[in-house]
């Protein structure tokens, strides 16, 4: 029954994937180029018109809270807590001004239209279990980031599916302080809604979205490098219990 009720939702995912592909020529062809600036230009026209219509199609609430933290042009790594499928499509709705994809595990290269885009935006698919595999993913990572590259990280590792939060993995940090980027702590709560809370494509979700200032890691001590996966995982945990507790209500 469950399939029959999402029917609709996951035609409108594939319609607003599908919509975007007219961008895949000018992608391509501007990587072709070397002319990393255009395909920035051209990957963050696609990512935010697919969000916006998925955004606008489920009529989800979405709540930015800080936007003046939002850094005008990348690299920069955004590691966010993960509740739902909805956090990326959410990212995409925000992030207006500059590119960034996500990594993925490689389970989602799979999935029909949305596969092959993570790769076509500059996203990396992940290999869990697999030692040799993730450091190359992380090395791919790096050198995307030193040619201009955002990247959106989840160190939960998966979604939690409500509005808790897991223990973040410090391994996904190597990639902004091996290319010495500008971490950006991000927090969001009410994807989760969307689906997971009852595996039912639902609208009208609240999302909020929370943008903490930046961390820079260029010249950071061995002892500040050792302490910052914690000092994040503080930063974006304190948001959500900020959120929780209704701080950043939206007011009529």
């Amino acid at each position: 029954m469950k399939l029959i009720d999402n029917i609709a939702g996951f035609n409108a995912i594939a319609g607003a994937v599908l919509s975007v592909g007219k961008y895949r020529k000018t992608i391509d062809a501007a990587r072709e180029a070397g002319d990393f600036d255009k395909e920035r230009e051209e990957i963050v026209k696609a990512t935010n018109e697919w969000g916006s219509k998925v955004v606008k199609y489920f009529e989800a609430d979405v709540n930015i809270i800080n936007p003046e933290n939002m850094p005008d042009h990348g690299p920069v790594v955004y590691i966010c807590n993960h509740q739902s499928y909805a956090d990326i499509l959410t990212f995409f709705y925000v992030l207006r001004k500059h590119q960034a994809s996500f990594i993925a595990k490689d389970a989602l290269k799979k999935i029909p239209l949305f596969g092959s885009w993570v790769t076509k935006t500059r996203g990396i698919y992940i290999h869990r279990g697999d030692a040799r595999a993730s450091l190359q993913t992380i090395n791919q990572g790096v050198e995307y980031l030193k040619q201009g590259f955002s990247l959106i990280i989840f160190p939960e590792g998966t979604r939690s599916r409500s509005s808790e939060m897991a223990d973040f993995k410090p391994g996904s940090f190597k990639l902004a302080t091996k290319a010495r980027v500008p971490i950006v702590p991000v927090t969001i709560n009410g994807g989760y809604k969307t689906f997971e809370e009852h595996g039912v494509m639902t609208k009208g979700a609240h999302i909020d979205f929370m943008v903490h200032p930046a961390i820079e890691t260029a010249g950071m001590s061995r002892q500040e490098l050792a302490d910052l996966p914690e000092k994040v995982e503080a930063i974006v945990r304190g948001g959500l219990e900020d959120i929780l507790a209704g701080k950043y209500a939206k007011t009529e």
